[in-house]
Parts: structure tokens; sequence; C-alpha cells
């Protein structure tokens, strides 16, 4: 049995794209440049680290990238796609029992799942990456990690600052912090001195999952209302709650925004429900 799972923003770099270029599933680049009018390949093969860097770059890279590669997959596993019920592929190798993704990563774990369409996922990814560029830009601010520290402790450390907040419980030894660079940098010298061993400034284009995002809240709500969401035959485990859904997932897109990530509880909801 399988969960999959799909990275954010923060795992692009450089070149990414170029070791696919060659491959079946590369079409889907094309094809998603099309859908909101960007060359998504020039982002994949030719884009330096800096241009990556800015959100509306990152995610509708990683976006991309990441239907490739499942694509390929898909192909090259004869894993079953979406559309397929998962009680029919029982009997066969793999069985996918849900899907998961980190921030960016639940829109293309909607896509996977068939709650979307890769189009309208793309055309989501897109409005959300310029939303949240615009609010970066609007609000400028940081992230960083804060290793060795358990999730209460490092909301205590960001409680005791102004302008942090607590936007990843990505694992037991690691929460990211988000918010004003001053107020990260307090944030993350209170942390150490409640124990945390690192505090690690992450090379990110804003304040992701904080009250900073809020700007972009009424563009992505737009865009999120006129997609169209199917129900699925395998839950989706989302970011603000870590429970598993086969529906309601416009509510569960918007409220991502502003809210931290439960990493950490959605894996042990994807061991549960991988048996």
């Amino acid at each position: 049995m399988l969960v999959l799972t799909f990275p954010g923003q923060g795992s692009q770099r450089p070149g990414m794209g170029a070791p696919w270029q060659l491959h079946p599933s590369w079409r889907l680049v094309q094809e998603l440049s099309e859908v909101v009018g960007r060359d998504i390949s020039h982002l994949l093969t030719d884009a330096d680290a800096q241009e990556l860097k800015a959100t509306r770059n990152a995610q509708l890279a990683t976006f991309a990238l990441s239907l490739v590669i499942l694509d390929a997959t898909r192909a090259a596993i004869e894993l079953p796609d979406a559309a397929t019920p998962v009680a029919a592929t029982a009997q066969g190798p793999y069985r996918v029992v849900a899907f998961a993704g980190h921030s960016l990563g639940e829109y293309t774990a909607l896509v996977a799942a068939g709650a979307l369409s890769p189009g309208q996922g793309a055309v989501l990814v897109s409005e959300r990456g310029e939303a949240m560029q615009a609010a970066a830009d609007a609000n400028p601010g940081t992230m960083s990690a804060i290793i060795g520290l358990g999730p209460e402790s490092v909301a205590e450390a960001c409680a005791s600052v102004e302008g942090a907040w607590v936007a990843n419980d990505n694992s037991p030894g690691q929460v990211v912090i988000a918010g004003a660079h001053e107020g990260v940098a307090a944030a993350s010298e209170a942390a150490l001195r409640l124990g945390a061993k690192r505090a690690i400034p992450l090379q990110v284009g804003g304040a992701f999952h904080s009250p900073l995002m809020r700007p972009a809240q009424d563009r992505l709500d737009q865009a999120i209302s006129a997609a169209q969401f199917e129900t699925t035959a395998s839950p989706v485990i989302a970011n603000v709650d870590a429970g598993g859904h086969t529906s309601g997932f416009a509510k569960l897109l918007s409220a991502q925004l502003c809210s931290g990530v439960r990493w950490r509880l959605s894996m042990a909801t994807a061991a549960e429900l991988g048996g």
C-alpha cells in the first residue's frame, strides 16, 4: 500500500527539469505552460536560483515537475490513476490509499487524487503564487527552521516576541517559524535560549503560512471558488488539520494560506491509513 506525497516550495533548484526533457511525460510542461500563459520549461531548465526563489516561479515550477514525475512513475510501475477506485486495484502490486503534499504540494496531491484536473491545478497554483508574491512584496518576511525543540516550546518562543509565528510543524526535531525579519530573528534567539540546538535561516521569498500572507487571501479565494473540485476515491491529507478528506477541499485550501502546516501529524495520519 502506498501514500503518495508531494513537495512544497523550497524544494526547487536550478536545472531540476533538465533530466526529464526527453521523457514522454515532459509533454505536461508544454500543456501546463499553455494553460497559464507562462514558459514553465524555462523555469525548469534555465532559471537561476535567484529567479526560482520568487514564490510565483518556485510554486509553478515545483508543481509542474511533480506532475511530470508522477506521470512517469505511473507509467513505469503501472500505478493506478486517480480515476481507478482503490478497491479495483487491491489485487495488484500497488494500492494507493492516500495522498498528501506539504503546503504547495497539497495542490499537487489534489491533482494526483483526481480532485482537480492538471489544468485546474496549474491555474490555482499560478494564482496562488502571484497572490503570495504580492503579499510578500507588501509584507516582507522570512522563515527559519528551529532544530531540536518541540512545537510547544517553539510556539512559546514566538509568543514572547512580536512578528513571529509557527509555520510548519515538520517533525519531532524540526519546526519552522515565519514572520517579519526582526520577529523571526528574535524568536530564533528565544528558541535557542529555550534549548533549541540550531536556528537555520531559510532562503525563501516571504513569511509563508503566517498572518503576513493575509493580503493574498481574497485573490486566492476567488481562484478557489472558480475551480471545480471532485470527490476523491482515496483521501487527501490536509495541512490544516492532518485529517484525511475526500471532499471539502475549497475550504481546506483557503484555510491553508495563513495557517501552519501540520506535517508531523499528517505523516502520522498517513501511517494509520497505510496500515
